[in-house]
């Protein structure tokens, strides 16, 4: 379960680093074609999205990678899993329900990193 456990948080990192890295580096003009829900939202707010999403995809891996507090592990994945319920109920009032299927499978991944290491396969 350790090795299955590694490889869903290396997924969910190289996801929420991939998405942070392309609002952080994107401006709103730019990012509205490919991701719609951006008119909602201010510049500022889209880069606290962004900064989030990259905090989060790299404490899923890197606490417990490096045996420094891995503690955060678990809370960057239950952290993750709050963003991906929170951008479902902005997709859900859009209307959009491809996007909250993708949230949906993101949120289950990173609940299931964060039980995992919380629970039965703690360090």
């Amino acid at each position: 379960m350790h090795t299955f456990l590694w490889i869903v948080q290396s997924l969910l990192a190289a996801a929420f680093i991939l998405a942070g890295v392309g609002k952080l580096t994107q401006s709103k003009e730019n990012l509205e074609p490919v991701l719609p829900w951006t008119t909602d939202f201010s510049a500022g707010t889209i880069r606290l999205i962004g900064v989030a999403e990259v905090l989060g995809g790299l404490g899923v891996v890197l606490p417990a990678a490096t045996g420094i507090v891995p503690v955060l592990t678990p809370l960057a994945a239950t952290g993750l899993a709050l963003i991906m319920v929170l951008a479902a109920i902005t997709h859900a009032r859009r209307k959009e329900p491809t996007a909250i299927a993708a949230n949906a499978i993101l949120f289950v991944l990173a609940a299931l990193v964060a039980w995992g290491r919380f629970g039965p396969y703690a360090w």
